[in-house]
């Protein structure tokens, strides 16, 4: 297999990362509008609410992307230039969605929690996204550190890798059976959410130690502390929910 996979349709040649990003981005949202109707926000407001979570999250994943690749800034220029341009992270999109959303809901006075109804649609546009990154290869940074299992990946630099974007689409695929299964359960409004960040954020905190990656702090990466940062954030669910 060939890396980056492009995708071919008739005499068009293209490439599978922005192709399955927009396939991503265009299901979650429409899932995520079609579950927060159910929601007891008004109206009027769910709008402001997503609008709110859309501005922070693309903050979040611009902030985060660069701090998480600062290195390139003097080894490789151009590489940051082009990160500036077109780089975010998945973590810092949840973070900085989050908490522009609850800015919003501050502002419109909004006590109810509306987490539940982003769970499902942001498993199934990360699971989307990953098989996108994956089949990008190296370009996309989202590859392992140099593996000898059977399963390892040559993404085109003819050195074996930890398939680490299909070690996440796995892993978003139990999380979301788990998250079916659990909520047959008595829970509170928001626990939804809740779990699924902590759950993902426990993940990437651990995947990411198999991630040639920029780590300055205690042979961390930016996104590692970033999720350690979120999960003290979530310290009282945790407490509740684990």
């Amino acid at each position: 297999m060939e890396f980056p996979a492009y995708l071919t349709i008739g005499a068009l040649k293209l490439h599978p990362h922005p192709v399955f990003e927009s396939i991503a981005y265009f299901v979650s949202l429409r899932l995520a509008f079609r579950r927060f109707r159910k929601s007891t926000v008004k109206a009027e407001q769910r709008g402001v609410v997503i609008a709110g979570g859309l501005i922070g999250g693309m903050l979040g994943a611009k902030l985060l992307a660069i701090v998480q690749h600062l290195d390139l800034l003097w080894t490789a220029q151009i590489s940051f230039v082009m990160l500036l341009i077109g780089g975010k992270t998945i973590v810092g999109a949840l973070l900085g969605a989050v908490f522009g959303v609850e800015i919003t809901k501050n502002f419109l006075k909004i006590e109810t929690a509306t987490g539940d109804a982003f769970a499902y649609p942001l498993i199934v546009g990360t699971v989307i996204g990953r098989i996108g990154c994956f089949l990008t290869g190296l370009s996309d940074q989202t590859y392992g550190t140099p593996t000898s299992l059977p399963w390892g990946v040559d993404f085109g630099d003819r050195i074996p890798r930890h398939p680490t974007q299909l070690y996440e689409v796995v892993f978003m695929i139990g999380l979301l059976i788990f998250l079916k299964y659990r909520e047959r359960k008595p829970y509170l409004q928001g626990d939804l959410f809740r779990f699924y960040m902590i759950c993902y954020l426990a993940f990437r905190w651990s995947i990411d130690f198999i991630k040639p990656d920029f780590h300055p702090l205690l042979g961390m990466s930016a996104i590692q502390i970033t999720c350690l940062l979120g999960l003290v954030y979530y310290r009282a669910a945790i407490r509740r929910l684990i």
